[in-house]
């Protein structure tokens, strides 16, 4: 079965900003290798690399007439994805838990790939 996670940053220090530089050099090189290594991960194919939220634009549709908003969909906007092909939702989850933003502040949603209705 294929599972989408998808990476919210939430408060996760990201490169460029004083959360990031307020970590150590070898926090930083930590964070960078983990995600290195889920990347190469058995099963994982890790998704394009998106900018950030504030970048955003959300598109909707009312009765014939188009609306943009800037930012993200949500308050909170998605820092990234990837697809892993796993036995089950368990396996799935470990390896969420694993990923650097599900413990620097930030969550990771997992959804079953599906077949279209």
């Amino acid at each position: 079965m294929k599972y989408v996670l998808l990476v919210y940053q939430g408060e996760t220090p990201l490169p460029g900003t004083d959360r990031w530089k307020a970590l150590s050099a070898a926090e930083q090189k930590q964070i960078y290798a983990d995600y290195a290594e889920l990347n190469e991960a058995p099963g994982v194919s890790p998704g394009l690399p998106l900018g950030l939220p504030e970048a955003a634009r959300t598109v909707s549709v009312l009765d014939g007439k188009v609306t943009v908003k800037n930012g993200p969909h949500l308050g909170e906007g998605i820092g990234g994805f990837s697809v892993y092909e796993a036995e089950s939702m368990e396996a799935a989850i470990a390896l969420a838990a694993r990923i650097p933003a599900a413990r620097l502040g930030g969550a990771v949603e997992i959804r079953p790939a599906e077949k279209y209705w």
